[in-house]
């Protein structure tokens, strides 16, 4: 049995009650239902004076669905945590306090921070003990749209890391922004209950990928794949397609969304019926080439900012183009005013995503050339782990000590050669970068924390070194980065 199949088996409870599902957000800084959008409530420690922030980590209880409740750990008694909003360049103070167990620490995720804040172990970040409490001081930048979640090794404990509702929107505000828009909307897409399969297929690949695979090698690898998490409940926020009030919207409105894929597991393809999306930014940062496009392809960690114009009364569907997906949650209703009808779902057309069609025009003929060239090839072990896949970059496991050490205020191109069968949203901390390459597409001005790099496919970027210590890459997949797929670069 297929993975598609198995999840088509789950999800006729909650797609009986799809076309009466209710989701919510609220005007201006109101994500959809349950998402707390003003800054916790500081509080004090004797020896150090309030902290700006606080976050609490602690079990909590979701109602996805009605009476279907998930167990998990989230922040502040919610996931999604707050919506922390900080100003660029000005210090803030967050103390974390934990309320669980296990040991645990916050990923800062898109910010300039040093290592010993930003929220990884491999970087040398304190972790905060069971029952104990840890600050973090740091001057948030670059502005934008960011995130912040757990960033503890889960191997094959499905409750542990990014696979709990520890995550949240971080918006760093420089001022700068001249809101043209009415209402600020948040969304983060997710899945729940994990369980582990041997028929994990990609979203992304299914979906019509990014063009021709330049790196599948001539000989595939035909072992047995191992298991992979996947999932059969989905939501986004905290609701799945069958819960909770729906977004209510007047016509004429302009929405400025933040989505982000706050999943552990895999990309994830959406679209809005009756509606397009305006991209004009990725990971927090404004794209060259704003554009109209009929879905977003997000892998996990990556966010994209888009406004859509509320021009098309009735009342429609915004969900996964998966239908097993959409069906099983990953879902939320629109609805006008004065309109009472059934929820609409249209299939998008044209569902196919690219990264090149937001960079700047032209080629990047007059960038200079890069000063140093760091190849990564990725390459899976299928089973090389008892039962799970084994991940490698270059051939090597973590950490590549020396391989990847940059110099202060030299410029890399980093090539990201994909040989295998799975697309692979990788990540780069305490770094943006520019991409430069997709799949034999050059491009410009496209600036990123996190990327697809699809299956068999190929992505070149450039960045500048300018944020000296160690800074972790990984694949944003949980479980890839328990298993391998991660490298320590540094800095000589």
């Amino acid at each position: 049995m297929r993975r598609r199949e198995f999840l088509g088996l789950g999800c006729a409870a909650l797609a009986g009650g799809a076309a009466r599902a209710r989701l919510t957000a609220q005007k201006q800084t109101t994500a959809m239902p349950a998402m707390p959008t003003q800054n916790p409530a500081a509080s004090s420690d004797p020896g150090q004076g309030p902290a700006d922030f606080t976050l609490r980590i602690a079990p909590i209880a979701l109602e996805i669905a009605p009476s279907r409740f998930v167990s998990t750990i989230g922040y502040n008694g919610s996931a999604p945590g707050p919506v922390l909003r900080m100003r660029e360049g000005k210090p803030v103070s967050v103390d974390v306090v934990n309320e669980t167990d296990a040991t645990e620490l916050v990923h800062w995720h898109g910010l300039f921070v040093p290592p010993d804040v930003d929220g990884s172990q491999e970087e040398g970040t304190p972790m905060v003990p069971p029952g104990g409490r840890r600050r973090y001081e740091f001057t948030p930048r670059p502005a934008g749209t960011r995130w912040y979640h757990s960033h503890a090794m889960a191997g094959a404990d499905l409750h542990r890391g990014s696979y709990t509702g520890q995550y949240g929107f971080l918006m760093v505000e420089s001022g700068s922004n001249p809101g043209q828009y009415d209402r600020e909307v948040f969304l983060a897409l997710r899945e729940w209950e994990p369980f582990f399969t041997d028929q994990m297929e990609n979203e992304a690949a299914e979906s019509g990928g990014f063009g021709l695979p330049l790196e599948r090698p001539a000989q595939l690898d035909t072992r047995p794949n191992g298991l992979e998490a996947t999932s059969q409940l989905f939501s986004i926020n905290d609701k799945a397609l069958g819960a909770g009030e729906p977004l209510r919207v007047r016509p004429g409105q302009r929405l400025l969304l933040h989505v982000l894929n706050a999943g552990a597991i895999e990309i994830r393809t959406i679209a809005f019926s009756g509606h397009s999306f305006r991209v004009v930014g990725m990971d927090g940062n404004a794209v060259p080439s704003p554009k109209s496009v009929e879905v977003l392809m997000i892998g996990p960690g990556e966010r994209i900012d888009a406004f859509v114009e509320m021009n098309n009364p009735g009342v429609w569907i915004l969900g996964s183009t998966d239908d097993p997906t959409r069906n099983a949650g990953m879902g939320a209703i629109v609805e006008y005013e004065n309109q009472h009808s059934e929820p609409r779902w249209i299939p998008p057309a044209k569902p196919l995503w690219d990264y090149t069609a937001f960079g700047a025009s032209g080629t990047a003929a007059g960038r200079p050339a890069p000063d140093h060239t760091f190849d990564m090839v990725f390459e899976k072990i299928p089973g090389g782990a008892g039962q799970f896949n084994l991940w490698r970059v270059n051939g090597r496991a973590y950490p590549h000590d020396q391989e990847f050490v940059m110099q202060q205020g030299a410029r890399y191109r980093l090539v990201f050669r994909n040989r295998t069968d799975d697309s692979h949203p990788v990540h780069l901390h305490r770094h943006l970068f520019e991409l430069v390459e997709v799949n034999g597409k050059p491009t410009a001005g496209v600036m990123k924390d996190t990327v697809i790099v699809p299956l068999y496919g190929r992505v070149a970027v450039e960045l500048a070194a300018d944020q000296p210590g160690l800074s972790l890459f990984h694949c944003h997949i949980q479980q890839h980065m328990d298993f391998g797929f991660k490298a320590l670069f540094r800095y000589a």
